[in-house]
């Protein structure tokens, strides 16, 4: 009998231990705070750019090309480029895409004018390994991918991207204006109309304009301005008939500014750059402005 007791002692405790470090694991888990962005919002992000990406190595297509129209991470793949060209088992490259905006949709009034001004968008599709070389063409396996690759994709030669640290600064929603360069989120990306926390801009000041990976953007709204392209009733900042009005007409100008949220600017173009949301108080939209921090 005192066996059984001691057994069923023996046990409970080493349950109890076991119940105790497991919760001590998911606690340090839970606690886990990340200091730099992904792998993924950094080599998936995309950039705007007006130099144009050379188009002499591409992506041909890869094995059961009869039937597939794209390739996922598992399939092997075919590049233009061999050992004629340099090409060793080992090389890695990256792929990317031009893309546009086929919707037609513009949200802002501004945005034809500035996505001009900006370049065009060229999107992450992921990263390749060489594993076989003929003279010609060479063989390649996904060692990172973004997206589905198809035929055409652009091929460049992988160089690693800088990651930048977060800071611990929290966001302050009545942060005054820090009197340096303001831009405007212009896109985002897949051509979205709104973006939170972890998500992907692009703003209208690159390189050219001084901005380097890891500055930080604060992105902010003026109240009562007119700037959307979806109708606004005029004047709502001081005035909604049926529900008040104040005697003065106050517009956006004198009207404290409405702090939205601020992000990190992991690429830069000549006058784009590519901006993951770190935090925000509400949804942000393409047409909301931006000033370096």
């Amino acid at each position: 009998m005192n066996n059984k007791i001691g057994y069923r002692t023996l046990t409970m405790g080493l349950r109890v231990g076991l119940g105790l470090i497991a919760w001590a694991g998911v606690a340090s888990a839970q606690q886990y705070v990340p200091t730099t962005p992904t792998q993924e919002s950094l080599y998936c992000s995309g950039v705007v750019t007006d130099r144009q990406v050379p188009g002499d190595t591409y992506l041909i297509s890869g094995e059961n090309s009869r039937y597939k129209t794209t390739f996922v991470p598992g399939d092997y793949v075919f590049i233009n480029q061999g050992a004629d060209h340099g090409v060793k088992v080992g090389d890695q490259f990256e792929v990317v895409r031009r893309e546009s905006d086929t919707t037609g949709v513009v949200w802002f009034k501004y945005q034809p004018m500035l996505s001009r001004a900006m370049g065009s968008t060229y999107t992450d599709i992921g990263r390749l390994r060489i594993v076989h070389v003929d003279a010609k063409t060479s063989t390649a396996e996904m060692a990172m991918a973004c997206d589905m690759m198809q035929r055409g994709d652009l091929v460049r030669p992988f160089v690693a991207r800088p990651a930048p640290q977060y800071h611990t600064v929290k966001l302050d929603p009545f942060a005054a204006p820090s009197g340096k360069k303001t831009a405007m989120v212009v896109s985002t990306k897949d051509f979205g109309a709104l973006v939170g926390p972890g998500r992907i801009v692009y703003i209208n000041l690159g390189s050219n304009q001084g901005v380097q990976v890891g500055d930080y953007f604060r992105m902010f709204r003026y109240q009562g301005s007119q700037s959307d392209t979806m109708y606004e009733i005029k004047n709502t900042s001081y005035t909604v008939f049926g529900f008040g009005s104040t005697p003065v007409a106050y517009e956006w100008n004198n009207l404290p500014r409405h702090v939205l949220g601020e992000g990190i600017v992991l690429r830069t173009g000549p006058n784009s750059s590519t901006v993951q949301v770190t935090a925000s108080r509400q949804e942000i939209y393409v047409g909301d402005y931006v000033e370096l921090e």
